[in-house]
């Protein structure tokens, strides 16, 4: 897709149509913005997935702590505009996002913490969902804590 917009951009550029051309730029710089808040949004559900199996189950793994660990690096690395310096989304973006995924989330560890025993909607009553959006945000934010 990004080629047909690249192809209409510069025929925009070489017939002088410089409005058209400025308005193909935004469209796909909205495109590159929509991918990296589809990829932070990934890697949150898994963020969000271990959090929840950890609250619930009171215990955690190494295996758990390296995915929360790996999820956070890849949302801070993925959310910084290397050029430009910034984020591709601020703090109320990232809340947002997390509060968009934690369902998803849901449905993905209710498979998993106590070997898919509980419903997601029986393991959110387990845990309590605003706290670990906020713990989730905090590692977004400022790190996850590192490995023993």
């Amino acid at each position: 897709m990004m080629m047909d917009e690249l192809i209409e951009l510069r025929q925009c550029i070489e017939q002088g149509r410089y409005n058209d051309a400025l308005l193909i730029i935004g469209e796909m710089d909205e495109m590159a913005k929509d991918d990296k808040i589809d990829k932070i949004g990934s890697y949150m559900v898994i963020l969000l997935v271990h959090l929840i199996k950890q609250s619930a189950e009171r215990r955690t793994t190494r295996s758990w702590e390296l995915s929360i660990r790996n999820a956070v690096l890849n949302i801070q690395k993925t959310n910084k505009r290397r050029k430009s310096g910034g984020v591709y989304m601020n703090e109320d973006e990232l809340r947002a996002t997390l509060a968009e995924n934690i369902e998803i989330a849901l449905n993905y560890a209710s498979q998993e913490a106590f070997e898919g025993a509980y419903t997601p909607k029986q393991l959110a009553a387990m845990i309590n969902l605003h706290a670990l959006q906020e713990q989730a945000l905090a590692y977004i934010l400022h790190g996850a804590p590192e490995l023993p």
